[in-house]
Protein backbone atom coordinates (compact mmCIF):
# COMPACT_ATOMS: atom_id res chain seq x y z
CA UNK A 1 0.00 0.00 0.00
CA UNK A 2 1.49 3.29 -0.82
CA UNK A 3 1.86 5.93 1.62
CA UNK A 4 -0.35 8.57 0.51
CA UNK A 5 -2.77 5.63 0.69
CA UNK A 6 -2.24 5.28 4.52
CA UNK A 7 -2.59 8.70 5.27
CA UNK A 8 -5.78 8.93 3.47
CA UNK A 9 -6.96 5.98 5.60
CA UNK A 10 -5.87 7.35 8.97
CA UNK A 11 -7.56 10.77 7.89
CA UNK A 12 -10.81 9.04 7.43
CA UNK A 13 -11.74 9.86 10.98
CA UNK A 14 -15.70 9.66 11.44
CA UNK A 15 -16.71 12.90 12.55
CA UNK A 16 -19.46 14.29 15.19
CA UNK A 17 -22.03 16.20 13.75
CA UNK A 18 -22.36 12.59 11.58
CA UNK A 19 -23.30 10.98 15.02
CA UNK A 20 -27.00 11.77 15.73
CA UNK A 21 -28.17 10.35 12.65
CA UNK A 22 -25.52 7.56 12.71
CA UNK A 23 -27.37 3.51 12.89
CA UNK A 24 -26.61 1.86 16.30
CA UNK A 25 -24.70 -0.62 14.15
CA UNK A 26 -22.16 2.29 13.12
CA UNK A 27 -21.35 2.94 17.08
CA UNK A 28 -18.56 0.25 18.55
CA UNK A 29 -16.96 1.57 21.74
CA UNK A 30 -13.18 1.11 21.61
CA UNK A 31 -12.20 -0.58 24.78
CA UNK A 32 -8.84 0.28 26.81
CA UNK A 33 -7.45 -1.47 29.48
CA UNK A 34 -6.86 -0.54 32.84
CA UNK A 35 -3.95 1.58 31.86
CA UNK A 36 -5.66 3.34 29.18
CA UNK A 37 -3.87 1.82 26.13
CA UNK A 38 -6.25 -0.18 23.99
CA UNK A 39 -7.07 -4.03 24.88
CA UNK A 40 -5.73 -5.37 22.05
CA UNK A 41 -4.98 -4.06 18.73
CA UNK A 42 -5.28 -7.12 16.26
CA UNK A 43 -8.13 -7.15 16.00
CA UNK A 44 -8.83 -4.02 17.89
CA UNK A 45 -10.53 -4.36 20.87
CA UNK A 46 -14.07 -3.28 20.04
CA UNK A 47 -16.91 -4.05 22.08
CA UNK A 48 -20.85 -3.41 20.56
CA UNK A 49 -22.70 -0.43 22.17
CA UNK A 50 -25.20 -2.78 23.77
CA UNK A 51 -21.85 -4.65 25.34
CA UNK A 52 -20.64 -1.54 26.34
CA UNK A 53 -23.59 -0.11 27.95
CA UNK A 54 -24.50 -3.86 30.14
CA UNK A 55 -20.82 -3.27 31.34
CA UNK A 56 -21.46 0.29 31.71
CA UNK A 57 -24.37 -0.59 34.28
CA UNK A 58 -22.42 -3.78 35.57
CA UNK A 59 -19.73 -1.02 36.79
CA UNK A 60 -17.01 -3.28 34.86
CA UNK A 61 -15.86 -0.32 33.02
CA UNK A 62 -15.35 3.49 32.80
CA UNK A 63 -16.93 5.80 30.06
CA UNK A 64 -13.95 7.96 28.42
CA UNK A 65 -15.60 9.60 25.46
CA UNK A 66 -19.36 9.11 24.04
CA UNK A 67 -21.09 9.24 20.60
CA UNK A 68 -23.77 12.47 20.15
CA UNK A 69 -26.10 9.48 19.28
CA UNK A 70 -28.19 8.52 22.18
CA UNK A 71 -30.38 5.42 23.04
CA UNK A 72 -33.41 5.87 25.50
CA UNK A 73 -35.57 3.78 27.62
CA UNK A 74 -38.59 4.93 29.67
CA UNK A 75 -36.51 5.96 32.53
CA UNK A 76 -33.17 6.88 30.82
CA UNK A 77 -31.20 8.83 28.23
CA UNK A 78 -27.96 8.25 28.23
CA UNK A 79 -25.46 8.80 25.02
CA UNK A 80 -23.66 5.98 23.79
CA UNK A 81 -20.20 5.28 25.11
CA UNK A 82 -17.47 5.92 21.79
CA UNK A 83 -14.47 4.82 24.58
CA UNK A 84 -14.62 2.47 27.46
CA UNK A 85 -11.82 1.56 30.08
CA UNK A 86 -11.64 -1.49 32.25
CA UNK A 87 -11.64 -0.88 35.66
CA UNK A 88 -9.71 -3.91 36.40
CA UNK A 89 -6.44 -4.65 34.54
CA UNK A 90 -5.81 -7.39 31.96
CA UNK A 91 -2.47 -8.89 32.17
CA UNK A 92 -1.41 -9.07 27.66
CA UNK A 93 -0.30 -12.35 26.20
CA UNK A 94 3.11 -12.08 25.37
CA UNK A 95 2.82 -12.96 22.22
CA UNK A 96 0.60 -12.69 19.32
CA UNK A 97 -1.42 -15.65 17.82
CA UNK A 98 -0.13 -17.55 14.91
CA UNK A 99 -2.40 -16.37 12.25
CA UNK A 100 -2.36 -15.31 8.71
CA UNK A 101 -2.95 -11.52 9.39
CA UNK A 102 -0.24 -11.65 11.82
CA UNK A 103 2.59 -12.74 9.74
CA UNK A 104 1.28 -9.83 7.08
CA UNK A 105 1.45 -7.73 9.59
CA UNK A 106 4.72 -8.83 10.84
CA UNK A 107 6.26 -8.87 7.23
CA UNK A 108 4.49 -5.50 6.43
CA UNK A 109 2.05 -6.79 3.91
CA UNK A 110 5.20 -7.49 1.27
CA UNK A 111 6.76 -10.05 -0.62
CA UNK A 112 9.70 -11.00 1.33
CA UNK A 113 11.54 -11.71 -1.64
CA UNK A 114 10.61 -8.84 -4.03
CA UNK A 115 9.12 -6.15 -1.75
CA UNK A 116 6.12 -6.29 -3.79
CA UNK A 117 2.22 -5.56 -2.14
CA UNK A 118 0.22 -7.36 -4.24
CA UNK A 119 -0.94 -10.94 -4.82
CA UNK A 120 0.20 -11.86 -1.01
CA UNK A 121 0.45 -15.62 -0.11
CA UNK A 122 3.04 -17.37 2.20
CA UNK A 123 5.79 -19.18 1.70
CA UNK A 124 7.61 -22.12 3.68
CA UNK A 125 11.52 -20.93 3.66
CA UNK A 126 12.77 -24.75 3.60
CA UNK A 127 9.59 -26.32 2.06
CA UNK A 128 7.69 -28.66 3.90
CA UNK A 129 8.87 -31.60 1.12
CA UNK A 130 12.43 -31.36 3.20
CA UNK A 131 10.93 -31.25 6.24
CA UNK A 132 9.34 -27.50 6.83
CA UNK A 133 7.48 -26.53 9.57
CA UNK A 134 4.46 -24.15 9.10
CA UNK A 135 6.15 -22.06 12.17
CA UNK A 136 6.51 -18.43 12.99
CA UNK A 137 10.30 -19.20 11.89
CA UNK A 138 9.78 -20.45 8.64
CA UNK A 139 6.66 -18.71 7.16
CA UNK A 140 7.50 -15.29 5.12
CA UNK A 141 4.72 -13.23 3.49
CA UNK A 142 5.52 -13.74 -0.34
CA UNK A 143 3.84 -12.83 -3.59
CA UNK A 144 2.35 -15.25 -5.93
CA UNK A 145 4.92 -15.23 -8.60
CA UNK A 146 7.95 -15.36 -6.27
CA UNK A 147 6.25 -17.82 -4.73
CA UNK A 148 6.12 -20.15 -7.71
CA UNK A 149 9.07 -18.84 -8.66
CA UNK A 150 11.05 -20.37 -5.72
CA UNK A 151 8.90 -23.84 -5.47
CA UNK A 152 10.07 -26.36 -4.00
CA UNK A 153 14.16 -25.21 -3.34
CA UNK A 154 15.44 -23.80 -0.35
CA UNK A 155 16.19 -19.85 -0.76
CA UNK A 156 19.94 -21.45 -1.72
CA UNK A 157 18.71 -23.35 -4.62
CA UNK A 158 16.11 -20.57 -5.77
CA UNK A 159 19.28 -17.78 -5.23
CA UNK A 160 16.28 -16.11 -3.68
CA UNK A 161 17.02 -14.83 -0.08
CA UNK A 162 14.41 -13.58 2.56
CA UNK A 163 14.79 -9.58 2.97
CA UNK A 164 14.52 -10.50 6.71
CA UNK A 165 15.01 -13.18 8.80
CA UNK A 166 11.67 -14.64 9.95
CA UNK A 167 11.05 -14.64 13.66
CA UNK A 168 8.35 -14.83 16.40
CA UNK A 169 7.44 -11.20 17.13
CA UNK A 170 6.28 -10.37 20.74
CA UNK A 171 2.86 -8.60 21.15
CA UNK A 172 4.88 -5.29 21.86
CA UNK A 173 6.44 -5.63 18.26
CA UNK A 174 3.55 -6.33 16.07
CA UNK A 175 1.99 -3.10 17.87
CA UNK A 176 4.71 -1.16 16.47
CA UNK A 177 4.54 -2.28 13.16
CA UNK A 178 0.70 -1.90 13.46
CA UNK A 179 1.12 1.71 13.66
CA UNK A 180 2.12 2.30 10.60
CA UNK A 181 -1.46 0.16 9.40
CA UNK A 182 -4.24 1.88 10.92
CA UNK A 183 -7.52 0.42 10.83
CA UNK A 184 -10.39 1.25 8.63
CA UNK A 185 -12.62 2.34 11.06
CA UNK A 186 -11.15 5.53 13.43
CA UNK A 187 -14.15 7.43 15.40
CA UNK A 188 -12.49 11.19 16.26
CA UNK A 189 -13.01 9.98 19.83
CA UNK A 190 -10.53 7.21 19.64
CA UNK A 191 -7.26 9.71 18.18
CA UNK A 192 -6.09 10.06 21.55
CA UNK A 193 -5.78 6.05 22.48
CA UNK A 194 -4.84 4.96 19.26
CA UNK A 195 -0.92 6.10 18.71
CA UNK A 196 -0.30 5.46 15.05
CA UNK A 197 2.77 7.03 13.76
CA UNK A 198 1.06 8.49 10.72
CA UNK A 199 -1.08 10.85 12.80
CA UNK A 200 1.79 12.05 14.92
CA UNK A 201 4.17 12.78 12.47
CA UNK A 202 1.50 15.81 11.34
Amino acid sequence: MLKAELIDRATRFRGAEEDPTRSLQSCPALVLNADYTPLSYYPLSLWPWQTAIKAIFLERVDVVATYERMVHSPSLDMQIPSVIALRQYVKPSEFPAFTRFNVFLRDRFACQYCGSPQHLTFDHVVPRRLGGKTTWENIITACAPCNMKKGGRTPRQAHMHPLLEPIRPTSWQLIQQGKSFPPNYLHETWRDWLYWDIELEE
